[in-house]
């Protein structure tokens, strides 16, 4: 048996030496069906490796206070959509008074500007710095980690200091690179701040850099920076996940009870826990692989189809081959075994081929997204399987094809 495999082998090969061009043009024709869906899942990989790494790090036992809930409001129709007043400082500053759940860390935070110009003796950034008021809870509850220095504590928070913590890229890359960042000093709009911490790197999410931003005391935000309007966060850290829906049930009285809701109105802010945001991640990731595969599956249709009929025409081209073969005393499962290791091969050529450009194809959207890439094993594991049935299902037919043809008539064929 493995003896009769090499040679259907050998004459597979064999076969596709003689028939060169179409044998490219086939495995071309696979390749780009493969690559479709190698492509378009690497990429949904990354995005989903990106998001997520970014969302998990926070932990599954936050929750945040926001202006809407984390759904999408509706428009359209008759219905009224419903305008939810922001979460004002006094509102933020009121709920953390109030809020007295055991085992829970609250914090309160706002963007000062994201386009701030931060210098450092004679040098200076682009007008690119995201700048946050933050409190001694924010990092923690944000899934940040201070790696130089130390973080805020309460008496740089409660006494207002100008210290500052910021983040990776101004040391790795920015004003501080050559120097030892702790305690230097910085300034931004005209005020001098001590640095007392940098963040590990987060890198970016969509081109945008988690990287360049600096945090500073809350109080000290809002009297640089002042705007109208200002919406703030306030996120809260349960320490046992057990204790989660507890938590958030409080919360909710709580922050009703800050707005001063009676019994029958509705919320007028929205409960997010981060484990929501992750499973609303995978729910939209999970979407965009069922896209992938309906795509893949399509363009893969018309490579089966394309291979069946360029096998066809191999067996009507090798018409008298197969009839030698038969007088010679081939069997029909040999003549058909020859026809389907041949389309075998010519598919998993194809197969690889669209593999690497899939992933050479994932990689550049990935990188050009700032994606977190990842090598997709399942979508290669999937692309050979694919690759396989493709040949299975456009084989079959020119194989029994050539297995039944007469050896008499097949003689005779010019």
């Amino acid at each position: 048996m493995v003896g009769l495999f090499k040679e259907n082998v050998k004459i597979a090969f064999g076969s596709i030496r003689t028939q060169l061009l179409r044998t490219i043009l086939t495995v071309v024709i696979i390749a780009f069906g493969i690559m479709a869906l190698v492509g378009i899942l690497t990429v949904v990989s990354a995005l989903d490796n990106t998001l997520n790494s970014n969302f998990a790090s926070m932990g599954s036992n936050t929750f945040n206070i926001n202006q809407y809930p984390f759904t999408t409001r509706q428009h359209g129709g008759d219905e009224i959509e419903k305008i939810n007043p922001i979460i004002s400082y006094p509102e933020a500053k009121a709920f953390k008074e109030k809020f007295k759940f055991p085992l829970t860390h609250t914090s309160l935070s706002f963007t000062a500007t994201a386009a701030a110009e931060v210098k450092f003796e004679n040098t200076k950034t682009d007008p690119e710095i995201k700048v946050l008021g933050v409190d001694e809870y924010f990092t923690v509850n944000s899934g940040l980690e201070v790696v130089q220095g130390r973080n805020f504590n309460t008496f740089d928070i409660s006494n207002n200091d100008y210290v500052c913590v910021l983040g990776s890229d101004f040391v790795k890359k920015g004003l501080l690179k050559d120097v030892n960042p702790i305690d230097k000093i910085v300034s931004v709009r005209g005020a001098k701040f001590r640095v007392i911490g940098v963040l590990k790197e987060k890198g970016s999410t969509f081109g945008n850099s988690q990287d360049l931003r600096m945090l500073i005391p809350i109080q000290v935000a809002r009297s640089l920076f002042s705007a109208p309007s200002i919406n703030y966060t306030v996120s809260s850290m349960v320490d046992k996940k057990e204790m989660l829906d507890e938590a958030i049930d409080q919360a909710t009285v709580t922050m009703r009870k800050v707005r001063k809701l009676n019994p029958v109105e509705e919320n007028n802010f929205g409960i997010s826990r981060s484990d929501d945001l992750v499973n609303r991640i995978a729910e939209m990731t999970g979407v965009l692989s069922l896209s992938a595969w309906v795509i893949g599956i399509i363009t893969i249709l018309g490579s089966s189809i394309a291979l069946m009929n360029i096998m066809v025409v191999s067996v009507t081209d090798r018409t008298r081959e197969i009839g030698v073969r038969k007088s010679l005393g081939a069997k029909k499962s040999t003549i058909a075994w020859q026809f389907f290791v041949e389309t075998l091969i010519i598919s998993q050529f194809g197969g690889l081929l669209g593999v690497l450009l899939g992933i050479l194809i994932g990689f550049g959207i990935s990188s050009g997204l700032d994606f977190a890439f990842v090598v997709p094993w399942k979508a290669i594991s999937a692309a050979f399987v694919t690759s396989f049935i493709v040949a299975i299902v456009s084989g079959l037919y020119p194989a029994l094809k050539a297995s039944k043809l007469d050896p008499i008539e097949a003689l005779r064929y010019e």
